[in-house]
């Protein structure tokens, strides 16, 4: 395995300091608990619950909505208070089943049942992550089912846990390899016992050497497992940085990793496939980080699905006395939303809220000027694209060149061209919406078709 680093890339202050040491606090919702039936990458899942129907955490209240989609499980036990549109972090309304959260938390029967993994077929396990309703929880959120089942299994070599945490702030990752290794590990002898030909590879950067420590600890005994320590670097969590690290090889525009023989996953990914198959645990918790200059005490939950943000954010003390709130954001600074309301729930690809007391993006306002064409932008840009070029063919609107000459739909959105440009142009937000444009015109003319 030749290791080599990603081209490109910047370093940002990775701000860690405040919670990578907070072990997690588990936090029951008190409130409400909201589900979007839309958390993930396809069709939105089909609700299987209607108004009044008494529900348990467990229990499936929405099914896959198609080949490529997964199932909504409740979190808490409760009563379906309305299935309506409602707002989630983005900032957009969507069509969500809203629970009247009963406190007790009661089960549905066989939670917890542990399983020998190695008595299941494939197709068995397969089954146990999709009605999990398992998707990656890095951020994308595609159907974790319908990733672990490429056309060619015996032609994959290398399952990669993506262990990198490269984005600023975040740490709920670093304290769930921390405490949880040995099951990440099973989670990974799972994965692998799908795939015959491959050897595991748990990614983890250079800056969480407690979490390298517990992690090749635990990889002990277990051969075809091993922990790659790599470079601290922004975009190391991205699946295309991966891959090149771990093979050596760039996944070229249009690819997909098992192209490469690669299936990459989230560590946190890999947890929940060990409780869904190992503990009969569906999808309801996951791991979070608060954090930021603006909260009074940054911290890692274990939090149930569907909680409140807000509820979140003063389970970590809320904002600190004397503290003007400039930002929140879901996610971190280099990749997260901007949150005009914590009112929102926590969703199954949330890994963080950040609450900042100075806002970049507005300081950056105020300080921008013309293109200076230093170039800076293409040197930091992972995937080899010209954010310069792609600038100009956004704003003129020639969505040809940016889609067919300049790959612009590529961009992954990581915010290093931003980040490093010395004129302070918003150049991630210009192709966000530059991309948003061009795949609503051709929704336009598809419609227009039919």
């Amino acid at each position: 395995m030749k290791k080599v680093t990603f081209q490109g890339g910047v370093h940002p202050n990775d701000q860690k300091q405040f919670s990578r040491d907070i072990p997690f606090t588990v936090y029951e919702p008190k409130g409400d608990m909201v589900y979007p039936v839309s958390q993930h990458i396809g069709a939105p899942a089909v609700p299987v619950v209607k108004k009044g129907d008494e529900v348990l955490a467990g229990q499936i209240i929405a099914e896959a909505g198609g080949f490529v989609s997964a199932n909504i499980i409740s979190s808490c036990s409760g009563k379906v208070k309305a299935i309506e549109k409602r707002m989630v972090a983005t900032g957009t309304k969507v069509q969500s089943i809203v629970i009247e959260n009963d406190g007790e938390f009661r089960t549905i029967e066989g939670i917890g049942t542990e399983v020998d993994y190695k008595t299941l077929t494939k197709e068995e396990i397969l089954a146990k992550i999709k009605d999990a309703g398992i998707v990656g929880l890095g951020g994308a959120g595609f159907p974790t089912h319908v990733k672990l089942a490429p056309k060619n299994a015996d032609a994959i070599e290398y399952v990669i846990a993506n262990g990198a945490e490269c984005e600023p702030y975040i740490t709920c990752d670093d304290q769930l390899m921390r405490g949880c290794a040995d099951e990440l590990v099973t989670g990974m002898e799972i994965m692998l016992s799908l795939f015959p030909n491959a050897e595991g590879v748990v990614i983890i950067e250079e800056n969480k050497p407690e979490a390298i420590a517990a992690m090749e600890k635990a990889c002990e005994g277990h051969p075809r497992v091993k922990v790659l320590p790599v470079q601290t670097k922004y975009p190391q969590g991205g699946e295309r940085s991966c891959i090149t690290v771990v093979t050596g090889k760039h996944l070229k525009l249009g690819m997909l990793p098992a192209d490469l023989g690669c299936v990459v996953d989230n560590v946190a990914t890999i947890y929940a496939i060990y409780e869904a198959v190992c503990k009969s645990t569906p999808l309801m918790v996951k791991g979070l980080t608060v954090s930021g200059d603006a909260v009074k005490h940054p911290s890692n939950f274990k939090v149930r699905i569907g909680t409140s943000c807000a509820e979140l954010v003063e389970a970590a003390g809320g904002i600190k006395d004397c503290v003007e709130l400039k930002k929140a954001i879901s996610g971190g600074p280099m990749m997260g939303f901007a949150m005009a309301n914590l009112d929102v729930p926590v969703q199954k690809s949330n890994n963080a809220i950040t609450l900042l007391g100075s806002d970049a993006v507005e300081t950056a306002q105020t300080q921008m000027t013309a293109c200076l064409r230093c170039g800076r932008c293409n040197d930091a840009c992972s995937l080899g694209l010209v954010p310069q070029m792609m600038a100009q063919a956004a704003e003129r609107k020639d969505y040809d060149r940016f889609e067919n000459k300049l790959y612009g739909m590529e961009c992954v959105a990581c915010g290093s061209c931003t980040f490093i440009c010395p004129a302070k142009r918003p150049l991630m937000q210009i192709f966000k919406q530059t991309k948003a444009e061009i795949m609503a015109a051709k929704r336009a003319a598809q419609a227009a078709k039919k």
